[in-house]
């Protein structure tokens, strides 16, 4: 059977598409409005637009936008490294970070980037007797290349994706959070959006353009391709189009999966995740030091935590559950006397002996393995460093481990508490008791006990968290993830079945392969969209509406008194527009897209390839959108890049950046 996209899709903004295949959907990119060729987006034989394109560090995207390697991604993409170099003396994430010369740009230690040199279909290779590794082996070209070889329709297919790493990536510039981060989790994966969710870094290189590890010889690398910058912006009904890394998406999968998400695992790890930001919030209000400190860290704790509300929203809107449940029916019907006939029947039956062990391994990794103490004990004495401990608060992580530890204990069975921990509660009377005690006893709870008692030559194998640790990873091993990885594989053997199967069922729909952190195409529209009966949100917002949220008293609406100054002013310069009869700055819009996790940073294009924007987020009941598309509702939201451009001139005064940028 031939996987191939040559049909029309089913929802015609849906779907995640193979830039190599792109040449499949041109003939409806067209129609909507796409000006270029394949080629275009596409090549391994001359510069295309995926030469811009980056994987920027472990999951987001980014983009090239001139000559000297600048790149742009979201604030919150780079929001770890930002922090890193924040104190109470320097606090780049309060007043931001503007280099004024190449000189002044800083490392970033560990960050990479990842340009795709090009994609191959491999199937027929594997079938052949041709090795994973040895595929891999011959694409690296003797270490000039990365390279791994990825399944895609559940195994049924298989490709080689080829990168070229860079590791000396410097930070250039970051607007103060109360731009880059403004509305905070409050207007986190919502609409309307007032964001300016960008932050900008330059590649370096050595004097070859190649990869090179940090040094002062480094110099700004020259892409490819770099993206022209589109000052015009866009309006309702325009073609657009989003090139990055989408993470993840399960478009395929049983009910089985989403009544697990939905019923399961969401609401517990939802409950866990809020008594871990409420604890952090707390110690983040009463001191601006402690702010700081755990600024990243509670970010990245409440993403995934909104993230999940919505998606259960939207689940539960669109009745997903019960949608799957009559398709398997109407399968099943049709399968009979098929080679498809009784898998689904077995994949129920896996899911249901999954269940207790998907629900032990979501309580480990969201309440124990949390523990900041027993992740240092998991680093062990001879790979922890005292700068591990440059972000932690011992009182902090004690009071969340008194949390986590007793949601564990209500909420697994008795068959995956580790009888060491048993033992010790029976011992210490209470959880509290017991968390009182492990962290007066472990020598891994402070930066000064650590060291000191590594200086004193102290044994770590017996510390109270290395045992802890322990305990728990050696029940893990015993009976999690034999089983689950067991029961995964099987499941996953049974999805490749379904997965050919659903496309003999459905022969006409278009299959777009699920998302995993491959370079894919995904193209719409600027669109708003219907919220409720007789409730529309537009696709726009504008600095009229950051005014109009600005709050002094609440540390995510404060916006600088710079902006402010220039709204009264109307200081705009040559990013202003008009809208009804009024000058106003265009800030962040809405189109159809189909993104998810990963597309963060990615560039928004229009027709013709230009940057309109950076793509930074989904609205809230989209998030389901990784499990059920719903083309009515489903939008991504851009910070619109006139409002990136306003905020590095007039904000920021480094306009010398935009003499880099090709404008039009």
């Amino acid at each position: 059977m031939a996987f191939v996209a040559t049909a029309m899709s089913t929802f015609a903004d849906e779907g995640m598409w193979l830039p190599c295949l792109i040449g499949e959907r041109i003939e409806d990119m067209r129609a909507k409005g796409f000006e270029l060729t394949a080629e275009d987006i596409y090549s391994v034989n001359q510069a295309a637009l995926k030469d811009a394109i980056v994987l920027f560090g472990r999951g987001c995207t980014g983009e090239i936008v001139s000559e000297k390697g600048l790149l742009l991604t979201n604030h919150h993409c780079g929001y770890g490294q930002i922090q890193s170099h924040s104190s109470v003396e320097h606090d780049y994430l309060t007043n931001g970070f503007w280099a004024m010369n190449q000189s002044e740009e800083l490392p970033n230690p560990g960050l990479t980037v990842s340009f795709l040199h090009r994609m191959e279909d491999v199937t027929d290779r594997l079938a052949a007797g041709e090795s994973v590794n040895e595929i891999i082996r011959m694409a690296r070209e003797g270490g000039k290349y990365t390279a791994s070889v990825e399944g895609l329709y559940y195994g049924n297919k298989s490709y080689l994706f080829v990168y070229k790493v860079y590791k000396d990536i410097r930070l250039v510039g970051a607007p103060p959070s109360s731009i880059g981060k403004f509305g905070g989790d409050t207007d986190n994966w919502m609409w309307p959006r007032h964001t300016g969710d960008f932050s900008i870094f330059r590649i370096y290189a050595d004097k070859n353009n190649e990869p090179a590890e940090f040094s002062v010889d480094n110099v700004p690398y020259t892409p490819k391709r770099h993206f022209t910058i589109s000052t015009k912006g866009a309006k309702e009904g325009d073609f657009t189009f989003v090139y990055g890394f989408p993470g993840s998406t399960r478009e395929y999968v049983t009910s089985d999966f989403v009544d697990y998400t939905l019923n399961h695992s969401n609401p517990a790890k939802i409950k866990l995740r809020t008594l871990r930001l409420d604890i952090i919030s707390e110690a983040q209000s009463q001191d601006a030091a402690t702010r700081i400190m755990y600024a990243s860290k509670h970010a990245n704790i409440a993403n995934a935590w909104k993230k999940w509300q919505g998606e259960s929203l939207g689940l539960e809107r669109r009745n997903t559950v019960q949608k799957k449940r009559d398709y398997e029916e109407r399968f099943e019907q049709w399968a009979v006397g098929s080679e498809f006939e009784g898998v689904l029947g077995q994949l129920h039956e896996k899911y249901a002996s999954l269940l207790p062990f998907a629900m032990a391994r979501d309580y480990y990794n969201e309440a124990i393995y949390v523990i900041e103490l027993l992740g240092y004990a998991g680093r062990g004495a001879d790979n922890l460093r005292e700068g591990h401990y440059k972000d932690y608060s011992p009182e902090i992580d004690r009071k969340i481990a008194v949390a986590m530890l007793t949601e564990f204990m209500a909420g697994v069975g008795e068959q995956f508490v580790p009888e060491w921990l048993r033992e010790q509660l029976a011992q210490q009377g209470s959880v509290e008791n017991f968390i009182g005690w492990l962290f007066e006893e472990s020598r891994y709870s402070s930066r000064e006990r650590f060291m000191e008692a590594k200086a004193s030559g102290y044994d770590f194998a017996n510390d109270p968290a290395t045992l802890m640790r322990k305990a728990f990873d050696d029940k893990a091993l015993e009976m999690i993830a034999p089983d689950y990885a067991n029961l995964s594989r099987e499941i996953n053997r049974l999805y490749r079945v379904y997965m050919r199967g659903q496309m003999a069922f459905e022969s006409e729909r278009t299959f777009y392969p699920d998302a995993n952190l491959t370079l894919r195409v995904a193209y719409g529209s600027v669109a708003g969209y219907k919220v409720a009966d007789g409730v529309r949100h537009i696709p726009f917002t504008t600095l009229d509406g950051i005014i109009a949220k600005d709050n002094p008293e609440i540390y995510d609406y404060d916006i600088p008194q710079q902006l402010r100054d220039i709204y009264v002013t109307k200081d705009y310069g040559r990013w202003a527009v008009t809208i009804n009869g009024r000058e106003t700055i265009p800030v962040a819009f809405l189109a159809k897209n189909h993104t998810t996790g990963g597309n963060s940073g990615s560039p928004i294009l229009n027709g013709r390839g230009e940057l309109l924007g950076i793509n930074f987020d989904r609205t809230w009941l989209s998030t389901m959108s990784d499990l059920d598309y719903d083309p009515d509702i489903c939008r991504n939201i851009s910070v619109d890049i006139r409002y990136v451009l306003f905020v590095i001139e007039k904000i920021g005064g480094a306009g010398y950046l935009i003499d880099e940028m090709t404008l039009n």
